[in-house]
């Protein structure tokens, strides 16, 4: 992502890469960066990012919708009960992305996050541990990865879950919120950065 400033709309400031397509606006507005603590919305991040490798964002965000009904909300204990029958279900299904590895790497997760939260209390918890200090922080938009990014990759890779690299993990942490990178002058990294003061942090 380019740190460049584009002017949106209403006269105001925010992320170059939000002009990229139509739907992205409201999403770079609403979403992209404010903190976020229930498990299932996290488990879904972490789900479409690992669909997007090799793909585009909008191609996904497009899709969210059918990928939310095929995966029952990505409510991880009803996905963790999915069989072969409900991958050859997924894999028929022209609404979402149709690989079969991905799919498979869903309900492997799903299994893991079940698991994940026995021990960890809540996957929050356990996301949230990664968050970095503000030491630890690049210049907004300026890498594609961290050091937070790759051991919680690691950590999740040593838990068997799958699809989940540095890459995909730190696009996971900067839509989440665990780090804010919205660029200076963007009118929403504003708005994020007071929602992450008001932030409860999920603790174990």
């Amino acid at each position: 992502m380019s740190t460049a400033i584009i002017t949106g709309p209403d006269g105001k400031s925010r992320c170059q890469w939000c002009r990229a397509a139509p739907e992205f606006l409201a999403y770079h507005d609403t979403e992209w960066g404010f903190p976020v603590s229930d498990d299932h919305r996290l488990f879904e991040k972490l789900c479409l990012e690992s669909f997007q490798s090799g793909l585009s964002w909008r191609t996904i965000l497009a899709k969210r919708e059918n990928f939310r009904a095929a995966f029952h909300e990505f409510d991880f204990d009803s996905v963790a009960r999915f069989t072969t029958r409900d991958v050859t279900r997924l894999l028929k299904d022209e609404g979402i992305v149709r690989h079969r590895g991905k799919i498979e790497s869903v309900i492997n997760n799903a299994r893991q996050a079940r698991e994940l939260v026995k021990a960890e209390g809540s996957l929050a918890a356990f996301v949230w541990q990664y968050e970095p200090g503000k030491q630890q922080l690049a210049a907004p938009q300026t890498v594609s990865t961290s050091a937070e990014s790759i051991a919680l990759s690691k950590e999740l890779k040593k838990r068997g879950w799958k699809f989940l690299g540095p890459t995909t993990v730190y696009a996971f942490m900067q839509a989440m919120g665990l780090v804010n990178d919205h660029v200076e002058g963007c009118v929403t990294r504003e708005k994020v950065e007071r929602a992450r003061k008001c932030f409860k942090r999920p603790e174990r």
